[in-house]
């Protein structure tokens, strides 16, 4: 099976442990080495047949990226990159990270972001997760009634991220085979 590639956006550092650990837990011989996004470009993901792709909301719902405060360009910079090429044939997989407490009101929503982006470029994405055991007000990561991806909340409900991953990648690695 072809490597699958693992891209994030971060600024604090919490994604690439995540995107971490999805390529200890998927081994070597399934997952490439994660690359942060703001050092990947657009012909960098297309060399991948499946795209584990991560990202935390900012502020009021928003992708990282340089007028969110970030250090470095990230998901900001880089969806409107995406324009004109085609993820045709090419499946994704999303997981955010939020704080349900702080900002319920915008729970996850980067990943909506990421959801559409790759979805107009013809991506077939794969990963929705249950929005059951959360405690949040509204997110823009919710279609159909479930999340575009893996929600994570590091701050209020990190002993639950371990067993989520575990149980999104298990589901997943069953529609890879």
């Amino acid at each position: 099976m072809t490597k699958i590639g693992i891209f994030f956006g971060t600024d604090t550092g919490n994604t690439r442990r995540i995107a971490k650990d999805i390529a200890t837990l998927l081994g070597s011989d399934l997952a490439a080495k994660p690359v942060n996004v703001r050092n990947a470009n657009v012909e960098d993901l297309l060399k991948y047949d499946m795209l584990i792709l991560g990202a935390p909301t900012y502020g009021d719902g928003e992708l990282p990226g340089l007028a969110t405060g970030a250090a470095t360009e990230s998901w900001a910079e880089f969806l409107p990159k995406l324009a004109g090429y085609d993820f045709t044939g090419k499946t994704v997989a999303i997981y955010g990270l939020g704080n349900q407490k702080s900002y319920p009101d915008d729970f996850v929503s980067a990943m909506f972001y990421l959801y559409d982006s790759f979805k107009q470029c013809g991506a077939t994405i794969i990963g929705e997760c249950s929005t059951e055991g959360y405690n949040f007000n509204l997110s823009k990561a919710i279609v159909d009634e479930l999340f575009v991806g893996l929600a994570l909340d590091q701050e209020n409900q990190k002993d639950l991220t371990q067993s989520r991953l575990d149980a999104w990648l298990k589901d997943m690695q069953a529609m890879w085979a």
